[in-house]
């Protein structure tokens, strides 16, 4: 398990297999950054689908609006559809990289409509560099990230079972 340098900007996300501790970049992201956070706290990650999983890509998820597999009205064709009833985000590129492990933040055409989704990507994937905003990267567990189901949508879609601050978790 990689060192909490910065309990407050590290997310502690549970999968299946295991957790994987993503550490937040607030100071080339910081809307990004405090929005992750956010959700977080509320909850509203927790039992959230990965609904676009490509291998050799990315793994993508997020829609807390129609993405939380508990919800009694939960339909997979809609995860990937929506974001939060907060508003969308302000684009925040940099000149990080968009490589293996980093966090994405999944948006529409428009540049600055980034709102809950996002995604880790499998590999480097360069291509996406200064087009997404980066705003965090997996410092432990990306072996479990690396075992999520693939498929757009996968039949039956890993979730995410809960996503803490670290700053929040039990010690």
């Amino acid at each position: 398990m990689a060192e909490i340098k910065d309990p407050e900007n590290t997310i502690l996300m549970e999968l299946k297999n295991g957790t994987v501790i993503i550490e937040l970049l607030p100071d080339v992201a910081p809307l990004h950054a405090a929005r992750m956070k956010e959700l977080a706290r509320s909850g509203a990650y927790d039992g959230v689908v990965f609904h676009r999983v490509i291998d050799g890509f990315m793994a993508q998820t997020g829609d807390v609006e129609h993405g939380n597999s508990a919800n009694p009205a939960f339909n997979i064709r809609r995860a990937g559809t929506g974001g939060s009833d907060l508003p969308d985000l302000k684009a925040e590129f940099s000149g990080i990289p968009h490589d293996r492990g980093t966090l994405g933040a999944a948006r529409s055409q428009n540049p600055h409509s980034a709102n809950s989704q996002f995604f880790i990507n499998f590999k480097d994937n360069h291509f996406l560099n200064r087009q997404y905003t980066v705003y965090g990267r997996v410092i432990s567990g990306m072996e479990h990230v690396d075992a999520i189901v693939r498929g757009e949508p996968p039949a039956q879609p890993d979730t995410m079972i809960s996503v803490k601050v670290a700053a929040d978790a039990a010690s």
